[in-house]
């Protein structure tokens, strides 16, 4: 008999495994934003508070999550000005194509900002960081 406590496991990958809860939660308040918008900004909010004091897989993920947000933002806003001038100038006819664009601008950075969550999700839950965080593509 021995007085020594046993050691921690590692997992056999050599790396101590990260709370996945909280990034989970950012991914869902992202998508759930899809439905009200207000939780993207409590998503957002959350990914800032807990990025420093995570480790490097969650990290990866806050950052990928912050990213995601302001340029979705960002693009969202472009997307809207473009079909507010167009509706303005559909009194002449000329604002149609206009909108169009800006409709297709917001329709596809939804398609995007979606697509980035269940990406994120995927590789978070298969225990890895995202490969890219800073990247403006998927």
């Amino acid at each position: 008999m021995s007085d020594a406590a046993p050691a921690a496991s590692i997992p056999p990958s050599g790396h101590a495994e990260e709370d996945k809860v909280l990034p989970i939660v950012v991914y869902a308040l992202y998508l759930l934003g899809f439905t009200n918008g207000l939780t993207f900004l409590v998503g957002l909010i959350v990914a800032y508070l807990n990025r420093e004091a995570a480790g490097p897989i969650n990290a990866s993920h806050y950052t990928f999550a912050i990213r995601t947000f302001w340029l979705s933002i960002w693009w969202f806003l472009i997307g809207l000005a473009l079909f507010l001038v167009g509706l303005a100038l559909a009194v002449l006819l000329i604002g149609f194509p206009i909108m169009a664009v800006g409709g297709a601008i917001m329709g596809a950075i939804g398609v995007f900002c979606a697509v980035r969550c269940i990406l994120g999700l995927v590789y978070l839950l298969k225990g890895e960081a995202y490969p890219r965080p800073q990247s403006w593509l998927i």
